[in-house]
């Protein structure tokens, strides 16, 4: 009896021993279910070396409105992308690709961005996602295999059209975009997709300088908001617009973001301000903390500011102007047409609310826009940290100046959708005698009353003097030149393009070495334009361009395909719409000016008639015009009609002098 009580005492002392010396025992007896649970690798991941990345598919669940069409009922749905650096290679600004093809529109991701634009984004065509904030992948060498620095998880939310069931639909493709990345075709099994990317050996990567942030990427429209002076309350930041594309412009720019800690703007110089209301400050988080600060002084308090350019007579105004590349009334032209007017630069003095009351808080704007008139739409990307801009230091000396810290956003030209342009064009050649006018509803028809005409019917062929008056005053000519060429002539008309400028292409000649066209641009708005520039893609027949007489042109590098031309000097302003000679009883003249512009064969294969004589793509300022679904025939001209009817003629004739030789 007493050994078995001292043995029991020995082992009420002895156990707490072993649990400390063996916790998993005590472990494996209370929680053996949640041993069993751990997060294995894929195989994929494991198999990898180089970028490893996947996409997980989530359900979805059914949005109203609930619809019977099943293609066009949409569902919200989750899922999962991952990418990790499995390489021994740091990856620097990681792009990541998803390849969407079911009208996916990106509602929200966490751990990334859209380069693309913000969110919500329709991503039908695809998006790039761009690491924010983790920008770059270290290697799990460097970092004793950090997950959290060697690979992001990227959770998306967002909605998907059609489809059936509640599983939502893979993407065509997962891919890293990074220059001297290769990626085979990803592999799916149920829900998951996922592939290895690999170094491209045959990559001969471009000597760069080294960067501590995100390295600078190229657009159609760069934007650089670099922090120059920084105190603890606010800070000053200039921002520089750069038009990098050569066929971009914007006039009267507009331009807007976001800010998302209740900052304000105190002062601006080089822009101003569209609205300023001193209310909005009183009532908000600012009008709280500074509480003795004029807001009646302030430039705005507005969330959303829209700022805009200063007119050219205030440049020289010592307190809102006297800055370099400022005040041209918002007009950013391109590089070949005047390099002194494709930047703008402004300044602004940012107020900050707390708790960002320290001299290194910076937080810059986000959802940036910009848009102008008569100009391509741009969609811009969020703001990315890049490394801070050098300046030449102001003292004179040979030395550099950084700023505090750097964003770029970067703009790109966005192809306009069907009949949502601001410009359209009409063909027409010497070989047919109709002209082909711009398509129905070209540039929309939101302001016309479509029970009057029909806004989805085939444009009517016309007279091509036709195309110098109205579309109003065409409908008495189209009647009689459709009964002339025996073409149907329906009841309910078609609606007109509503565009403010159209260019007609006529194909002038075609002979054994070379060819000619002539454009003409109509302005059919009340407002001139100023300063105006076309340019023309013709593919492999463009690479003939030889000259254009009335106007200033040249090629576009560097396939030297599409011709840029604008007005001579002194003659690059485009008239608006002008009265009649009587305005009583004729119509409205259009501004317009004209040229030919010739080209050589150096491709035996042309076939001007057929269509390469005709424009692939049409741009106007920047922006992409409309094209014709088709162009003139030659079949149907009054050339070939002669020809064709020639044996019939030789045969009458024939008969008509064995008759007459008869008798």
């Amino acid at each position: 009896m007493n050994i078995r009580y001292l043995h029991s005492n020995l082992l009420l002392l002895v156990l707490p021993l072993i649990i400390l010396l063996f916790p998993t025992l005590s472990l494996a007896q209370d929680y053996g279910e949640d041993a069993k649970k751990t997060d294995t690798p894929p195989p994929g991941l494991a198999r990898c070396n180089g970028v490893y990345m996947s996409y997980n598919s989530g359900g979805r669940e059914k949005l109203y409105p609930r619809t019977k069409n099943a293609t066009a009922q949409a569902w919200s749905f989750k899922a999962t992308a991952m990418i990790v650096n499995t390489g021994i290679e740091e990856v620097k600004g990681w792009e990541m690709f998803v390849g969407y093809h079911h009208r996916e529109i990106i509602v929200s991701a966490t751990g990334a961005v859209s380069s693309d634009g913000d969110f919500p984004y329709d991503a039908s065509n695809g998006t790039t996602f761009i690491g924010s904030p983790n920008t770059d992948l270290k290697t799990s060498i460097e970092t004793a295999g950090d997950y959290t620095k060697i690979s992001t998880n990227i959770e998306i939310t967002g909605t998907v059209f059609g489809g059936r069931g509640t599983a939502t639909p893979l993407p065509r493709s997962i891919k890293l975009v990074n220059d001297g990345w290769q990626c085979p075709a990803a592999t799916s099994k149920g829900g998951t997709m996922q592939v290895c990317c690999k170094r491209n050996p045959k990559f001969k990567a471009k000597k760069k300088t080294k960067t501590k942030f995100t390295p600078r990427r190229r657009g159609d429209l760069n934007i650089i908001y670099d922090v120059l002076q920084a105190y603890t309350s606010n800070y000053m930041a200039q921002v520089t617009i750069d038009n990098d594309s050569p066929l971009g412009r914007l006039d009267h720019w507009n331009l807007t973001w976001e800010w998302m800690r209740g900052e304000f703007i105190h002062s601006l110089r080089g822009a101003y301000s569209a609205e300023k209301d001193p209310s909005e400050c009183l009532h908000s988080k600012a009008g709280q903390f500074y509480t003795d600060l004029d807001f009646s002084q302030v430039a705005t308090c507005q969330k959303k500011p829209i700022i805009k350019d200063l007119p050219a007579e205030r440049k020289e105004d010592k307190q809102i102007g006297m800055l370099p590349f400022c005040c041209k009334n918002g007009t950013l032209l391109p590089d070949l047409m005047d390099k002194s007017k494709s930047r703008a630069i402004f300044q602004l003095q940012v107020y900050k609310v707390p708790p960002d009351q320290n001299r290194t808080a910076f937080f810059p704007p986000q959802h940036w826009k910009i848009d102008g008139i008569v100009n391509p739409q741009y969609k811009c990307g969020p703001p990315v940290r890049v490394d801070p801009t050098g300046f030449p230091d102001p003292s004179g000396l040979q030395a550099t100046t950084y700023a505090f810290a750097t964003w770029q956003v970067i703009c790109n030209i966005t192809k306009p959708k069907p009949k949502a342009a601001r410009c359209c064009v009409s063909y027409s050649a010497f070989y047919n005698d109709s002209a082909i006018p711009c398509n129905t509803c070209a540039c929309g028809c939101g302001d016309i009353d479509t029970d009057t005409c029909n806004d989805n019917a085939r444009q009517l062929l016309l007279p091509p003097d036709s195309l110098l008056v109205p579309f109003e005053n065409r409908t008495l000519k189209a009647k009689v030149w459709a009964k002339r060429k025996h073409m149907a002539f329906p009841k309910k008309l078609p609606c007109p393009d509503n565009c403010g400028i159209s260019l007609n292409w006529h194909v002038n000649s075609d002979y054994a070495d070379g060819w000619s066209a002539r454009v003409t641009v109509f302005n059919w708005g009340a407002n001139a334009v100023e300063d105006w520039f076309a340019a023309v893609d013709l593919g492999k027949a463009g690479l003939g361009y030889e000259n254009v007489y009335s106007f200033n042109g040249s090629r576009v590098p560097p396939k030297n395909q599409t011709i840029f031309f604008q007005g001579l000097r002194g003659m690059n302003f485009l008239i608006g719409l002008t009265n009649g000679t009587h305005p009583g009883r004729d119509p409205m003249v259009p501004g317009k000016m004209q040229s030919v512009i010739s080209f050589k064969k150096h491709l035996g294969t042309l076939n001007i008639p057929g269509g390469d004589g005709f424009p692939k793509r049409v741009f106007f300022n920047g922006e992409q015009c409309e094209l014709p679904k088709f162009f003139p025939k030659k079949s149907s001209g009054k050339r070939l009609s002669g020809i064709r009817f020639l044996p019939l003629i030789l045969l009458v004739i024939t008969i008509f002098l064995a008759i007459t030789y008869r008798f």
